[in-house]
């Protein structure tokens, strides 16, 4: 794993506590605000606010980062469907939110996860409690899923 340059976007959403993997251009963190089991955010390390910004090589490695990240997601808690958000209206770093998406209620950590929007948009703002202790079993669960 690369040790990236935090930015403000990642230390929002838990760096480096959160992160999953971290590569040249991106990291993988996972989203504390679980609007469905392992949701994620998908941060890019270089100094853009426009997804026209980001370098070449930044895009030609998101590639292989969307392509990992899908399969240790899939591992992990066999998602139905996945949504990527790019919405940066409140965080100007480019970022996905990466929302796996369920037609049924999910079991992890003894804990049920539904998923508000299904089968619609995801309902960002309907979130499946968790604390600390959850969330880092989320995160140890994906990383053990990782290739």
């Amino acid at each position: 794993m690369n040790k990236p340059v935090l930015n403000d976007t990642m230390r929002k959403f838990g760096a480096p506590e959160t992160i999953i993997q971290s590569f040249q251009y991106w990291s993988v963190l996972l989203r504390p605000a679980q609007a469905t089991l392992g949701a994620l955010v998908l941060i890019a390390h270089e100094p853009a606010r426009a997804f026209s910004e980001l370098s070449a090589a930044s895009f030609t490695e998101m590639h292989d980062v969307v392509r990992r990240t899908e399969s240790a997601l899939i591992k992990a808690f066999q998602y139905d469907k996945i949504n990527y958000l790019m919405l940066m209206m409140v965080d100007p770093d480019v970022h996905f939110h990466v929302i796996p998406r369920y037609a049924q209620k999910k079991q992890f950590a003894d804990r049920e996860f539904t998923d508000a929007g299904w089968p619609a948009v995801p309902k960002l703002g309907q979130v499946n409690e968790t604390d600390e202790n959850t969330n880092q079993l989320i995160i140890a669960h994906i990383k053990a899923c990782w290739s």
